[in-house]
């Protein structure tokens, strides 16, 4: 499965043991990691200003993410607005990534499921969605 995980989503898998970590370790390692540049800007900025990491323990996390995940970079055309104009590029890169699912803490970006073509669910349905995979396999 292709997963785009938000910028709100790696920001607490850094910055807390729990949930986030979980999602994006379980990502890491039974499917695809998709970034977009727009969010990797983002995580940066909020790692910087926010947690207070140095700018050299943010460059890491970007370095990781980029090594580990894939890199969306072009940004496609999405025929809809979200509320938050800063949202746009977020929706943009995870479309032109071709992604099945986009993982987000963002009420915005939650209230548009069912109308982008891929599935929109904060990390605590990621999570139920995939334990309930495993218990039918």
């Amino acid at each position: 499965m292709r997963v785009f995980l938000d910028t709100n989503v790696l920001v607490s898998a850094v910055g807390t043991r729990g949930l986030c970590a979980d999602v994006l370790q379980t990502v890491l390692a039974e499917h695809e990691l998709v970034v977009g540049e727009a969010v990797l800007a983002e995580l940066r900025c909020v790692l910087q200003k926010k947690m207070r990491l140095s700018p050299d323990l943010a460059g890491e996390m970007d370095d990781f993410l980029r090594r580990e995940g894939e890199i969306v970079s072009e940004a496609a055309v999405v025929g809809i607005m979200p509320r938050d104009p800063n949202d746009a590029p977020i929706l943009a890169e995870a479309v032109a990534g071709r992604i099945d699912v986009l993982v987000t803490g963002d009420r915005d970006l939650l209230e548009l499921a069912g109308r982008l073509p891929f599935l929109v669910v904060n990390p605590r349905g990621f999570w139920e969605r995939l334990r309930a995979d495993e218990a039918q396999e």
